[in-house]
């Protein structure tokens, strides 16, 4: 018989999910997300002006950046903040990356405008899956940004073509489960994060074993897990974004 997940979830079942718009007043859309005991504040902000490497190549439109920080106290034992080591360690940079390419796989830059979409997702609170948790928050922050850009004229239409989202997934204890948490994480013999658009198409798939192995049909389990909880998770930016955006 299975063992019981640390939390009591089914293999199937997300952490319970929740979005609460403007805890960034200043950004121009902000979200606080949150999986389980993970919560991340995601905030979007545009700027009026494109790196120096696209004019240099004369590449048209706009680009979408990403900054990912962990907060000293969002773990257990105190984090130094990267400022304090004067630089960023290789784990902050590869999510930052992620988060971005996340994004730009959904945003059509051109429509963007010579504009720079800043997104700067900040971990307040870390128990597994907080890459995850930030690109699906960012995204929701990034629309509600391109709703008030576009309300205001400083964007002639949305330059978004899709929602995104993401989800881990892993073989805990000899089962596959969705939605690790930090336990989980830690224990596992196989994890993988997930990136798919609400069209259900992927953007991303990171996974390795953990001094271990796994099968072409675990592989195709562990996909389908978490196809199923990135449905789950579209469903409910849609919903969120329909309270928040009702005349959208």
């Amino acid at each position: 018989m299975p063992l019981p997940r640390p939390d009591g979830r089914r293999p199937d079942q997300l952490r319970p999910v929740s979005f609460e718009a403007g805890p960034a007043p200043y950004a121009a859309g902000s979200v606080l997300v949150r999986f389980g005991a993970t919560q991340v504040i995601c905030a979007a902000t545009i700027e009026p002006k494109v790196p120096v490497w696209m004019k240099q190549q004369g590449v048209p439109g706009g680009w979408l950046t990403a900054e990912y920080s962990m907060l000293p106290y969002s773990t257990l034992e105190r984090k130094p903040r990267d400022i304090s080591r004067g630089r960023l360690d290789g784990r902050t940079v590869e999510i930052q990356r992620l988060i971005g390419r996340s994004l730009r796989a959904v945003l059509d830059l051109r429509r963007l405008g010579e504009n720079t979409l800043w997104i700067d997702c900040d971990v307040l609170q870390a128990d597994g899956g907080t890459r995850t948790a930030s690109i699906t928050g960012a995204w929701l922050a990034a629309r509600l940004a391109m709703h008030q850009l576009v309300a205001t004229g400083r964007l002639p239409e949305n330059p978004l073509a899709d929602s995104v989202a993401a989800v881990s997934v892993g073989l805990w204890q000899e089962q596959e489960v969705l939605d690790l948490s930090y336990v989980e994480d830690r224990e596992a013999a196989v994890d993988f994060n997930v990136v798919m658009t609400g069209g259900g198409k992927f953007v991303e798939v990171q996974g390795a074993g953990e001094e271990a192995t796994f099968s072409q049909a675990e592989l195709d389990r562990l996909l389908a897990l978490a196809r199923h909880g990135l449905q789950e998770l579209a469903a409910l930016q849609t919903a969120f974004l329909a309270r928040q955006l009702p005349a959208a």
